[in-house]
């Protein structure tokens, strides 16, 4: 039997819905994954099978292919585990096939059946949304931040027994519901904290003001980390699109807090000099964002400025002017967004 379901992965910061297709068939008894999974992909078939026998479900031993399309796009996402053993499930005819025609999936399995979260789960809804379907099935973990889009139904699962009973109507879910209470930002570092430096608090006020950038230069212990730190907290509040769009960039770096939600503080973002070229501008073999994507709509903060190699300062120059970074892999092009504030700090040079 065939059957089609539909999970998700990330490219860049924005979701790819992937649709996963079970094929299972008279045969040698085989399970072939398709469709350019990386390793963590590939091993879903042994967390999916142990997964489905431990959930007391006992399936034929069949030829099983299963194919991630779009088949040309490497997928990395551990939470099409979910997807997989719903839409093996539904080839086997344990659920109805019909009842994954407008749901998304999402969610790790463990070994007992039991669903873990994922990052990335904001980009993937929003992407699920465009594509008309209705019904998201995630995690406990990734509830907060699913339920950040609207249009569409939510629902917490806490298990696969509880998906497969869902979808044969003998036990009911209720979907989850946002918090009528929207917690409000918790300021750690406060500008109106520093006594004195009136010269550098002016000039940080008019780097606020207009999105300029600023070198301070002065002795240690001065002042010059103190006052980059409290930087964010005289920038203006985060409107609902940036708060969206740095909760995004944080889902798919998996930096959100425990409980996800959205990100409503400014990014304050503050590298060691020993940091590479590759992770201050994003990249690696699946492109993943870096320090100056990390700090969008908020604050990079650049210490010891002169200890920074020569290469990673001269990445800083496209991000700055053009306030985003495009980065070409073999596999993709993406491109990132980088509209922050750079804050750099530096002692006087010994030689006076």
């Amino acid at each position: 039997m065939f059957a089609r379901s539909f999970g998700g992965t990330t490219m860049g910061v924005d979701g790819l819905i992937i649709a996963v297709e079970v094929d299972s068939a008279a045969g040698l008894p085989a399970f072939d994954i398709v469709g350019l999974p990386d390793t963590a992909v590939r091993e879903s078939k042994e967390r999916v099978r142990t997964a489905i026998r431990n959930s007391g479900i006992q399936l034929r031993q069949e030829k099983v292919t299963i194919n991630l399309a779009p088949a040309g796009i490497r997928k990395d996402s551990p939470g099409l585990d979910l997807p997989i053993a719903v839409g093996l499930l539904a080839a086997y005819g344990v659920v109805p096939a019909d009842c994954l025609q407008t749901s998304f999936f999402a969610a790790e399995l463990s070994l007992e059946g039991e669903c873990r979260p994922v990052r990335g789960i904001l980009p993937m809804v929003i992407a699920a949304r465009e594509k008309g379907l209705t019904s998201v099935f995630v995690a406990r973990g990734n509830a907060n931040e699913a339920l950040l889009v609207e249009g569409v139904t939510v629902y917490v699962i806490d298990c696969l027994h509880e998906v497969v009973q869902f979808c044969n109507g003998q036990e009911s879910l209720t979907p989850a519901v946002p918090s009528m209470e929207e917690a409000a930002p918790v300021l750690r570092d406060d500008f109106a904290d520093v006594q004195g430096q009136f010269q550098a608090k002016r000039a940080l006020e008019i780097a606020a003001a207009g999105g300029h950038n600023l070198l301070m230069i002065g002795v240690p212990g001065s002042g010059k980390t103190m006052l980059a730190r409290r930087l964010s907290s005289i920038l203006p509040r985060l409107s609902r699109e940036e708060a969206l769009e740095v909760t995004k960039i944080y889902s798919i770096a998996g930096l959100l807090p425990q409980g996800g939600g959205l990100v409503q503080e400014r990014p304050f973002r503050s590298p060691h000099h020993t940091t590479s070229m590759v992770a201050m501008i994003g990249g690696g073999s699946v492109p993943r964002p870096g320090e100056v994507t990390l700090a969008h709509h908020g604050v990079l903060f650049l210490d010891e400025l002169p200890e920074f190699s020569k290469a990673t300062l001269e990445v800083l120059r496209q991000p700055l002017e053009d306030r985003a970074v495009t980065i070409s892999r073999v596999h993709a092009t993406l491109t990132f967004p980088s509209s922050m504030i750079l804050i750099c700090a530096m002692n006087p040079c010994p030689c006076g």
